[in-house]
């Protein structure tokens, strides 16, 4: 049987400024709300914001080490569309927002009736319509998670739509989707019921495809790829669709840093993600099963027996050294968003730990940490939009090296905060090695 490889990847950004108020961090914080509204961008200075650039493959990741920071500093007229995927303006996603609506949810040019739970949808200060609650007393449908539900389909179909459109590929022969993001469909009796993914191919038009989603935190997207890898390479279907809309609790979820720091909301944009695996007959990225990161039950919650499981271990299965991989992308949570909420530069700070496994099996020295994120890694260029930034937004690059033959193998690599939900205190990870 021929290996699994992944075939074409797309990644949009929709910039939603009017609902940053409804992510879960400003729903809470209202005595900062007119300062929130004032530090928001225009939809010229999204699109042109050097991070978000390189998420539509405008700029290659590695050219922001060469822009001068602030990024957001900087306006200039770059294109909203690129290799990779596009940014669209808030009107386009409210059209959009509607369009996906089977429910008589999205009521655009209609007043809102808060007292029956409606959210009212802004442009600029101007309610330009209504998004509605689906029942009386079920917490699950209320306006706010129908919202976020609704947008998070509508972002990962917009991604799969721009896949199909710039790759060629037939829709008919995608036979299974896997959706990997971080929503929570359902209703009071079922809250995490989902299976986005069959909702986010219908509204595709993939008629021959069936799906079902795949949760694991940020790290649910090398687990979906993992799947997907596994369904084709067994022959269950010849096409996996592997995709992932936005976060609207995320929006803004850093914005007292920035507004202390008088720093722009950044925090402005959803993002979406569709990644097409199929055969290495035709796909440039061979995904190596047989080496896959896997962080185990019985390694705790030591960041150390982490990074032992997803980085060591597939090495150590491929017969590798941690130099013998041109890139590893990580957590690429965007710097500009995270220092000033007190975060720091997370790639940077991964990308030691890296280096540090590295000089304790041997193959590097320490003088080597410091200098490991520029020759091995990535600057981080991701919305905090969780799942998207576990080096989702690296994948359409590197098919871009493996296709001009740049680059011969890159690990992706996540790992999950499961604590969060609190049923377990342990991390979770995952990582595959991709081969051109």
């Amino acid at each position: 049987m021929p290996r699994s490889a992944i075939a074409h990847a797309s990644l949009v950004l929709e910039h939603v400024p009017d609902l940053v108020r409804y992510g879960s961090k400003p729903r809470r914080e209202t005595a900062r709300f007119a300062e929130l509204q004032s530090a928001l961008r225009d939809f010229k200075a999204a699109a042109s914001y050097a991070p978000n650039q390189a998420v539509i493959g405008n700029l290659d990741p590695e050219d922001l080490w060469a822009e001068e920071r602030p990024w957001w500093g900087t306006q200039t007229d770059r294109s909203p569309t690129g290799p990779f995927g596009e940014i669209v303006t808030q009107d386009d996603f409210y059209e959009r927002l509607a369009a996906a609506d089977q429910f008589d949810l999205v009521r655009m040019g209609t007043e809102p009736d808060e007292a029956a739970g409606d959210l009212p949808l802004y442009r600029g200060p101007d309610v330009v319509g209504a998004f509605g609650s689906a029942h009386e007393v079920d917490e699950s449908l209320r306006a706010s998670v129908l919202l976020e539900n609704l947008a998070c389909k509508v972002s990962a179909a917009h991604a799969v739509e721009v896949l199909l459109r710039e790759s060629g590929v037939d829709p008919a022969s995608i036979g299974f989707v896997l959706s990997s993001g971080e929503e929570a469909i359902g209703d009071r009796y079922q809250r995490g019921g989902g299976n986005l993914a069959k909702a986010v191919a219908e509204q595709c038009g993939l008629l021959d495809a069936s799906g079902c989603d795949v949760k694991a935190f940020c790290a649910g997207p090398l687990h979906a790829l993992i799947v997907a890898a596994a369904l084709v390479e067994s022959g269950a279907y010849g096409n996996v669709l592997v995709v992932a809309g936005g976060s609207v609790a995320k929006l803004g979820m850093k914005f007292l840093g920035a507004l202390d720091h008088d720093v722009p909301i950044l925090e402005d944009v959803l993002a979406g993600m569709a990644v097409l695996v199929t055969t290495d007959e035709t796909g440039p990225a061979t995904i190596r099963l047989d080496a896959v990161g896997r962080h185990r039950v019985a390694s705790g919650s030591s960041q150390q027996q982490l990074l032992e499981d997803i980085l060591s271990k597939p090495l150590d299965a491929l017969g590798l050294s941690i130099e013998d991989v041109d890139r590893y992308a990580t957590e690429l949570h965007n710097p500009e968003i995270t220092e000033p909420a007190g975060g720091g530069d997370v790639p940077e700070r991964n990308y030691r730990l890296l280096a540090g496994i590295g000089v304790v099996r041997g193959e590097l020295s320490k003088a080597d940490i410091s200098g490991f994120d520029r020759k091995r890694g990535l600057p981080g260029f991701s919305p905090t939009q969780g799942h998207i930034a576990s080096s989702v937004p690296w994948i359409p690059h590197a098919l871009a090296r493996f296709r001009e033959g740049t680059m011969h193998r890159t690990m992706l690599l996540a790992k999950g905060s499961l604590f969060l939900g609190r049923m377990t205190r342990l991390w979770d990870g995952a990582s595959i090695v991709l081969e051109g």
